[in-house]
């Protein structure tokens, strides 16, 4: 317990009062929150909408290699996120495997905003998979197949049944996934960069703060905090029970 909370209860401690609505209020300080902000919320829609079908293929699919993708979509959380970073480079910067083809169309992915929620989806996505392929295999197929014997489609059936059905566990990926995207870094210093306004969101000021104003630092690292407990109240309260 003093393992998590003596570090926490540091900041609290180090941090100069007086001070703090000036440093959370400046022009930094605001761009980066508002950024990670936007950019955490797109690259969750981003895992719904990658996220949603791989789930249903992982639990309900049968088919060989299936252990193979869900390696495939487990790897980012044990990547370190700076590999992430360079993999997602080597893929889409400009010499890339699909950057190339990208910026003959004009398409500058790499180092922009769109390289930040590519960052943030890809080291969020598991989080959002692993709690709703669980929930999926778990009801299995009797309310699918129920519905289709009522004769609803299957987009019906996956809207007003299966959805509905995994909602409290969807939500929870939801918050999980906003969550890490909210507090990554490494991912998002080595594939979009440091760029005020543009790449560097919350985590990438502090960092940058921590070397010019350690106060500043703290108190946006306090900020971030109360996000993320934010977010973590949220996703206690969508827990099993509630």
């Amino acid at each position: 317990m003093a393992f998590v909370v003596v570090p926490i209860g540091a900041l609290f401690v180090g941090v100069a009062w007086s001070d703090v609505g000036a440093l959370l209020t400046s022009d930094s300080a605001r761009a980066a929150l508002w950024l990670s902000l936007r950019t955490s919320a797109s690259a969750t829609v981003l895992c719904v909408l990658i996220g949603v079908p791989m789930a249903m293929v992982l639990a309900r699919g049968t088919f060989r290699g299936r252990g193979l993708l869900r390696a495939a979509v487990l790897l980012p959380l044990v990547l370190p996120p700076v590999v992430s970073g360079i993999a997602l480079l080597t893929a889409f910067g400009r010499r890339g495997l699909l950057g190339g083809s990208l910026s003959a169309l004009g398409i500058q992915v790499s180092f922009s905003t769109t390289a930040v929620v590519l960052a943030q989806a890809f080291v969020a996505l598991p989080f959002l998979v692993l709690s709703l392929e669980g929930a999926l295999i778990l009801i299995g197929r009797r309310y699918t197949d129920t519905a289709a014997t009522l004769g609803a489609s299957p987009t019906t059936a996956l809207l007003r049944v299966t959805l509905p059905a995994v909602w409290p566990a969807l939500a929870t990926g939801l918050v999980l996934a906003f969550a890490r995207a909210l507090g990554e870094f490494g991912a998002t210093i080595t594939f979009a960069g440091s760029l005020a306004g543009v790449t560097r969101t919350l985590p990438l000021e502090i960092y940058l703060q921590r070397e010019t104003d350690p106060q500043a630092a703290v108190a946006l690292a306090l900020l971030l905090v109360a996000v993320a407990a934010a977010v973590i109240g949220v996703a206690l309260r969508r827990g099993p029970g509630r």
